[in-house]
């Protein structure tokens, strides 16, 4: 058996320690249930410090762990309550369970399901709205596509520490056709590679017969973050372009690059906008590059310059009625500029900020431009909210509720 990928089950006794494994006289995973809740500890030679999971149980409940190289899940009595993003070698490998506590069954476990149905639940009313108890909505980047109004949004487990607080952020997928029936569909951008960090905040865009991704990847080892993307022919199941990935140049700091928005215009060239930061400059800013063909892509100057460290993320653009908007979050707080012009020659209104909570995004839905963000109540991830924005007659901006 391949010990990088293992099925743990046992069931859940009234001792206070359920398990330890040790490795050349180091702990290599600690089960323990203390006050009601079962808490696991394993440990990776990529930390030295343990991957935890925990969740709510009692003597005679059955437990399963299944460790991928990328993924671990804590289930109990057959639910999954948990999950963490590994990296690095499991310690458990060729580890040896101390005796006096319980010996847990191996097995090889079951490989995930390649293909999902288009949906896979319902749910109503959005606003205020999180996947499960322990599952927090995060950046939201919504899109309207065949009359429907879609989010994707960073999946978050434990309000940004998972992997060792480097997030493991997935996208996630619902919609709605009339915003109060809404339908959950398969993860669209999962992590499968244990050197992946977390998958950061993007874009869609219909090219095409085709829909497309386009997102950054934190690595684990803080290098250059690469602009990714995956496609889809059905807008349901995204499958990774694993031929598809570069780098911003030198000039950026590229660790931090991410967020890259992909818009199309009126002459079909395509822009990308990337928060990332000017090295030499030491300020925030989205750097700007251009595609014909969205294969390769040529920098320009950056659209947007900070006036100081912070970086403009979860940037957005928005043509409508004959305004351009360039919308983007400096410390999680949405703001926005407006011009005549398709890419030039922004404006600061009156009242710049988006009044809705979170690194808010827009799509245009039924000529409504409907913006999403989260509330996480001073953490990173939440609850989905939104906010409707109308244009006056200046092209400024106004909100509601």
């Amino acid at each position: 058996m391949n010990k990088q990928k293992m099925q743990l089950d046992f069931t859940v006794s009234e001792e206070l320690r359920q398990f330890l494994a040790e490795k050349d006289g180091e702990p290599a995973a600690l089960c323990e249930w203390r006050d009601g809740v079962l808490w696991v500890s394993f440990w990776y030679d990529f930390c030295s410090e343990p991957l935890v999971l925990s969740c709510a149980a009692k003597p005679g409940d059955s437990i399963r762990i299944r460790l991928f190289p990328w993924r671990i899940e804590l289930y109990c009595n057959g639910k999954l309550k948990d999950e963490e993003w590994p990296c690095g070698k499991c310690l458990l490998d060729r580890a040896v369970f101390l005796p006096g506590g319980i010996q847990p069954i191996f097995s090889k476990p079951e490989e995930p399901k390649k293909k999902e149905p288009v949906v896979l639940g319902s749910f109503t009313g959005a606003e205020g709205w999180k996947p499960e108890e322990n599952v927090f909505v995060g950046d939201c980047m919504p899109y309207c596509w065949n009359g429907r109004y879609h989010v994707l949004y960073l999946k978050d487990r434990h309000h940004h520490q998972s992997k060792w607080g480097r997030g493991a952020h997935q996208w996630a997928h619902i919609s709605t056709a009339d915003f109060i029936h809404w339908e959950i569909h398969p993860m669209a951008v999962e992590i499968d590679d244990p050197a992946e960090g977390s998958i950061c905040t993007g874009s869609w865009i219909l090219a095409g017969e085709r829909q497309y991704l386009y997102y950054t990847v934190r690595m684990c080892d803080g290098s250059s973050a690469p602009i990714c993307r995956s496609v889809s022919t059905d807008g349901y199941h995204f499958e990774k372009d694993r031929a598809f990935s570069f780098h911003l140049s030198g000039r950026y700091t590229g660790a931090s690059a991410r967020d890259p928005k992909v818009v199309r215009d009126e002459e079909g060239l395509f822009h990308m906008f990337v928060t990332t930061s000017l090295e030499e400059e030491e300020k925030g800013c989205l750097a700007h590059l251009v595609s014909k063909d969205m294969e390769k892509w040529q920098e320009l100057e950056p659209i947007y310059i900070a006036p100081g460290r912070d970086e403009p993320e979860c940037s957005d653009y928005l043509e409508k009625d004959g305004w351009h908007y360039l919308i983007f979050s400096l410390c999680g707080k949405g703001q926005y500029r407006y011009s005549r012009e398709p890419f030039s020659g922004w404006q600061m209104p009156e009242n710049p900020e988006i009044p809705c909570k979170t690194v808010p995004k827009q799509a245009v839905w039924n000529g409504r431009i409907l913006f999403a963000g989260f509330d996480g109540d001073g953490r990173y991830g939440g609850t989905m909210t939104f906010a409707e924005a109308f244009i006056q007659t200046d092209g400024q901006l106004s909100f509601q509720k």
